[in-house]
C-alpha cells in the first residue's frame, strides 16, 4: 500500500519501492481491493520483493508491522510503526491507509 500511495502522492519527487523479508506469491488482496476502491489505483501488478532486490536507497522507511527489519545503508531512516492489517476488518486497512497517506505527504514536504 505504501508503494502505491507513495507513487500516487509523491511519485514526481521520489521513486518508491516496497520490499520485505519474505516473498509471497501475491500481495494482500484486501489491500488491492481497498486501494482500488479509495483511489482508483490498480495494485494488482505490484509484486512481492525481497529487501535484497531493492536498488540503493537514500531514504528508507520501515513500516513496523511487528517485524525486525534488516539493515540497509541509506542517508535517512525512519520507522512509521504501523500495525499490519492483514486478516483484519476493512476498517483496520482504512486506518493504516490514512496514516500512510498523511506520512507520505509529510515526508514529501520535508525533503
Amino acid at each position: 500500500m505504501a508503494e502505491a500511495l507513495g507513487k500516487h502522492f509523491a511519485g514526481d519527487k521520489f521513486d518508491f519501492y516496497s520490499a520485505g523479508t519474505e516473498q509471497v506469491p501475491q500481495i494482500n488482496q484486501d489491500a488491492v481491493r481497498i486501494i482500488k476502491e479509495r483511489y482508483g489505483i490498480d495494485m494488482s501488478q505490484q509484486q512481492s520483493k525481497l529487501v535484497g532486490m531493492l536498488p540503493e536507497v537514500d531514504i528508507l522507511v520501515t513500516m513496523g508491522c511487528n517485524v525486525e527489519c534488516p539493515y540497509l545503508p541509506c542517508k535517512h531512516r525512519e520507522d512509521w510503526g504501523l500495525d499490519d492489517p492483514s486478516g483484519k476488518p476493512d476498517e483496520e486497512f482504512h486506518k493504516v491507509i490514512d496514516i500512510i497517506e498523511a506520512k507520505v505527504k509529510e515526508l514529501e514536504s520535508r525533503f
